[in-house]
């Protein structure tokens, strides 16, 4: 009884948080911080210890699931180079420089322990960084890299973390780290794609949408649990699962199965989020206690945890000042690359004569190579980003509840634990609100433009045109029959393609319809076919690359809504 009170307790104080902070413009993971430190002093609230394995193995795969299947996938590729930089190098660096500093600073605690709380403290969480973007309009790509960047941190930090615990007990060259890392990869990668593929057929095979979201409850655990047995990385299989079951799900899932899995994800996935921000504030007085009872210094531990941030936040911001350059050269590369593939496609359209290393390629296939690498180039070009953009990166590099839970698996035996601890929710909370609290003034202040609303709007138009035409050129099939085999008439063909060129309104009966004919039976099979040739017409454009994810999203929305209403329930 007391532990159902008790959630039922947190679930209220979430939901009410998180109400209350979007009436006053504050993230709700900052909020919900604040909140749990200050119960956790309260005389009546028990000490909160959390097991590391609750955060690490049952609630960060699923919410980085939940955050990978949203991610288009298009948009992880042409970021990549960005992301991968953030997510691994940065983290390395930062893991080098944070344990110097730890092995400074505590004498005696060694460097591989230095370098394990270097590591546990090295990756962002981009919870509180994309909820503050998304409500002030930051532009698609800052968000797709700072998310990106969140899903892959956490893998590189703990393969580092796992190699500093190891060489606390005996010794690992940087070789075998080096190896480690690379085989944790490579295992996770191609375990999070033959799940993530698997998943999707066998879940596109059920007709019961109750049954399919259940399944999807437990698939990031079907790649995490075998990637950490293979000793691989589990967080990394999830993130690539996530990625690839999101991609195939509008091909193989019906629209209803992937609506209702959505609802309930992001429900799951609010709660596990929430929750984790609560308890991470609820462990102060429990961390405070056990430093304060083994006899160390609170305020030693403290103010080792501020000058850590400042570290964190310095390296960072230096990292980004190359990167930006680099991100800038790369788009001035890129209006040169473009140029070439135009000329290239020239020559393919009018018969010229190609160069050597094209002339024994597939003429088809090399079409839709120079559109996706024109459609790469565009992007490059388009939504650039200076400094104004790299600031709001560099000013986005919070910390969260994974660092305060990477933390509490340092071995019972390691010098200076409990100041350890302590310094790693210095380092988490510090960050957290101090950056989380000021990051929209510095989006304010530095007048980052979003996206471009009105060229999203014209595109989306192209793209509906596009679809529209693959409808009329299904429609116009004479081989488009019922399921029966029972040939639609006329009149209801005209009504659908009609209604689909002109979605507004809908349209007013040209005809008399036979009384032997079903014109409802009829219509919902029509417009069904229109739905399915409207998806397979997407599905070709967003190979493409010709249209920004976004588009894509709003697209794939629409039809989803029209698959769902005239699909059949029971398949």
């Amino acid at each position: 009884m007391e532990l159902t009170l008790v959630a039922v307790l947190g679930v209220i104080s979430v939901v009410a948080v998180a109400a209350a902070s979007r009436r006053v413009g504050v993230a709700a993971p900052l909020a919900l911080v604040v909140v749990g430190i200050g119960l956790s002093f309260l005389p009546e609230v028990p000490h909160i210890e959390v097991e590391p394995e609750l955060v690490l193995t049952v609630v960060l795969p699923p919410l980085l699931y939940a955050s990978a299947v949203h991610m288009p996938v298009i948009d992880f590729r042409r970021d990549i180079k960005t992301i991968l930089r953030l997510a691994v190098l940065l983290v390395a660096v930062t893991t080098l420089c944070e344990g110097y500093l730890f092995a400074w600073l505590l004498p005696g605690l060694g460097l591989a322990a230095a370098f394990a709380l270097g590591a546990i403290i090295s990756p962002t969480d981009a919870v509180a960084a994309t909820s503050i973007g998304k409500r002030l309009g930051l532009p698609s790509r800052l968000m797709t890299i700072l998310e990106g960047e969140g899903l892959v941190n956490d893998a590189s930090s703990l393969v580092l973390l796992a190699s500093a615990i190891t060489a606390m007990t005996s010794s690992v060259h940087p070789w075998r780290v080096g190896a480690d890392f690379v085989f944790s990869v490579a295992v996770a990668t191609l375990l999070g794609v033959l799940v993530g593929v698997l998943t999707v057929l066998v879940r596109g095979r059920l007709r019961d949408t109750v049954p399919n979201t259940a399944l999807s409850f437990v698939v990031p655990f079907l790649s995490f649990l075998p990637a950490e047995a293979l000793g691989a990385s589990g967080v990394l299989a999830v993130v690539v699962t996530g990625l690839v079951s999101g991609h195939l799900s509008p091909r193989f899932l019906r629209a209803r199965d992937r609506l209702a899995e959505d609802i309930n994800w992001q429900t799951i996935a609010f709660l596990l989020e929430s929750g984790i921000f609560l308890l991470m504030g609820l462990q102060l007085r429990t961390l405070v206690d056990q430093a304060r009872d083994a006899g160390q210094s609170v305020t030693h531990a403290v103010g080792i945890g501020l000058l850590a941030s400042l570290l964190a936040i310095a390296a960072r911001m230096l990292f980004l000042v190359p990167l930006v350059a680099s991100l800038r050269h790369d788009a001035d590369k890129a209006e040169t690359f473009r140029t070439a593939v135009d000329d290239l496609a020239d020559k393919l359209n009018s018969g010229q004569e190609l160069p050597h290393r094209f002339r024994k390629s597939d003429p088809e296939r090399l079409q839709g190579r120079l559109v996706r690498g024109r459609s790469d180039a565009d992007f490059r070009i388009n939504e650039k980003f200076g400094w104004r953009g790299g600031t709001v990166i560099a000013w986005s590099g919070m910390r969260g509840a994974v660092t305060v839970a990477a933390a509490q698996t340092l071995p019972s035996d390691t010098p200076y634990r409990p100041q350890l601890l302590l310094i790693a929710f210095t380092v988490a909370t510090t960050t957290l609100l101090l950056q989380g609290l000021t990051l929209p003034w510095v989006i304010r202040r530095l007048r980052v433009d979003g996206d471009d609303e009105a060229a999203d709007r014209a595109a989306f138009g192209e793209l509906y045109a596009a679809m529209t035409d693959e409808v009329t050129e299904a429609l116009a099939d004479p081989s488009l029959t019922m399921a029966d085999g029972t040939p639609f008439d006329p009149v209801i063909r005209e009504q659908v393609r009609t209604w689909t060129e002109a979605r507004r309104r809908r349209p007013t009966p040209q005809g008399v319809v036979p009384e032997d004919v079903n014109p409802r039976e009829q219509y919902q099979e029509l417009m069904l076919a229109a739905a399915v040739a409207q998806q397979n017409a997407l599905l070709s454009l967003r190979a493409s690359g010709t249209y920004n994810s976004r588009v894509l999203s709003r697209a794939q929305s629409m039809i989803d809504s029209e698959l769902a209403r005239f699909q059949d329930p029971e398949g």
